[in-house]
């Protein structure tokens, strides 16, 4: 229903959180009613209904997190979806942060050289920890750290995922920042803040921003969430 009113709205391209509850056929037929293209899905990310906002920081599920990669090709492959979003966890109380750093590469590096296979970008995508406390990536110089030590390691298929939203909450400078990270940045997502809601509604500047991503050229896709 939502991709409906979203093509009613205007919009010729989508995003899906989490397709797996769906056939991916029944997906896929849906979209192509609608004249859609699905441009994003997420990796799963463990049992979100519990609190669980991704699993590739946690060393114990190590292996999950390599079935998820798995299944999330395997829809990617019906839908035709260019790239997916791996997120890296809420930080487990009992893991330290070199630990949970290298879990992270570790991960990381095996999801961006599977999905190189594909030709699929993997993406990765620092969360505010005043909506989502103790997440592990969450400002974008730790993200852009990440993904030189993943480029390190062998594997330049792995790139950013840049929420204004979640940049405004921890660091602001958004025209700066935007500029330093554009180089690896492969997808952006707005909300105003505060609320989350429409851009216009609070304090972020969208007019200048939408404007300035313009001049620099940016011509990837902006997911308005």
């Amino acid at each position: 229903d939502r991709f409906e009113a979203a093509a009613r709205a205007g919009f010729r391209a989508v995003e899906f959180q989490f397709p797996y509850d769906h056939r991916a056929t029944d997906i896929k037929a849906r979209l192509d009613v609608h004249g859609l293209k699905l441009v994003l899905h997420n990796l799963p990310a463990g049992n979100w209904t519990a609190g669980e906002r991704g699993i590739a920081c946690h060393p114990a599920r190590m292996a999950e997190f390599r079935e998820g990669v798995q299944l999330a090709l395997e829809y990617a492959a019906v839908l035709g979806t260019p790239r997916l979003n791996a997120l890296a966890g809420i930080q487990p109380a009992d893991v330290s942060d070199q630990t949970a750093r290298a879990t992270l590469l570790a991960n990381l590096k095996f999801a961006a050289d599977k999905l190189a296979e594909r030709g699929i970008q993997l993406l990765m995508e620092p969360i505010n920890t005043f909506d989502v406390p103790g997440f592990f990536v969450n400002r974008t110089p730790q993200a852009l750290s990440i993904i030189r030590d993943v480029h390190a390691m062998g594997s330049r298929n792995l790139f950013l995922q840049y929420d204004i939203y979640h940049a405004q909450r921890m660091e602001g400078e958004l025209a700066a920042t935007l500029q330093a990270a554009m180089p690896h940045i492969a997808h952006i997502q707005v909300a105003d803040n505060p609320g989350r809601n429409e851009p216009g509604t609070g304090e972020i500047n969208y007019p200048y921003l939408f404007a300035w991503l313009d001049r620099v050229g940016y011509t990837g896709h902006i997911g308005c969430e």
